[in-house]
């Protein structure tokens, strides 16, 4: 799970298959709410089993025990992908949108809102065959560690402007999922080292796309008021998503 401090493969002896023990500690004890996130069950999200607190002395630890995901992640997938090609096949781009645009929907339209908050081609995975998966989310109040995670440099071209400013919202997330499928186009976008994606390199990613429709689709999940954004849902009725 993206954001969590340890991670370790272990073995489900209950159902016999392999599992993921991740491990998330707190300086401070602190109350948290997973339980929505217990019963959330899609095809594209990495399911989140069991978890619960550990509390020794001041500090708290929780423990969240997730599925296993034994491909690599989309990030990785691309870096191997660009040794041999130029762009992303459309075919394929159009199978990974739409299903990290089903997985987004599927949690935007429960009862409060589930927002990811941390959606980056490091955070999504991709099967042998060729099934997507997005991390598991995370409820709000477990977020802030997390916020020094994902504010890695080479990550926060994936996070919109407002982001830190006000408390999340599904905007969020298609901002993150536009930034996403930028680089699933294009399959990498520039950086110089380990500084943060200049604003420059994204530009001219977004000016090498040829099809006028992925580059609409795109753009309107990356403007810059959240409020203009499309939803997930709309998203997956673009036209570009039917184009043959």
């Amino acid at each position: 799970m993206p954001g969590i401090q340890s991670t370790f493969l272990a073995m489900d002896t209950e159902e016999g298959v392999e599992v993921v023990w991740n491990e998330l500690l707190f300086t401070d004890k602190k109350a948290f709410k997973a339980h929505e996130l217990v019963l959330v069950d899609h095809p594209n999200i990495v399911k989140l089993h069991k978890y619960w607190l550990d509390v020794k002395d001041s500090k708290a630890r929780v423990i969240f025990i997730t599925e296993y995901v034994s491909s690599g992640s989309l990030k990785q997938f691309l870096k191997k992908t660009k040794k041999n090609h130029k762009a992303m096949n459309a075919r394929a781009w159009k199978r990974w949108c739409t299903q990290i645009l089903s997985a987004l929907s599927f949690l935007h339209s429960c009862e409060p809102p589930i927002i990811h908050g941390n959606l980056t081609s490091d955070t999504i995975f991709i099967q042998h065959n060729g099934l997507i998966k997005i991390g598991s989310a995370l409820p709000d109040d477990l977020r802030s560690p997390i916020r020094i995670e994902r504010e890695e440099l080479r990550n926060l071209h994936f996070f919109p402007p407002e982001y830190g400013q006000k408390a999340d919202g599904t905007a969020v997330d298609i901002f993150s999922f536009g930034m996403c499928a930028l680089e699933m186009a294009v399959l990498e976008i520039q950086t110089n080292g380990d500084t943060r994606v200049s604003e420059e390199a994204i530009a001219r990613a977004r000016h090498s796309l040829d099809d006028p429709n992925m580059r609409e689709f795109i753009l309107s999940c990356l403007t810059l008021n959240p409020d203009k954004r499309p939803s997930a849902h709309n998203l997956l009725f673009h036209r570009v998503l039917f184009e043959i």
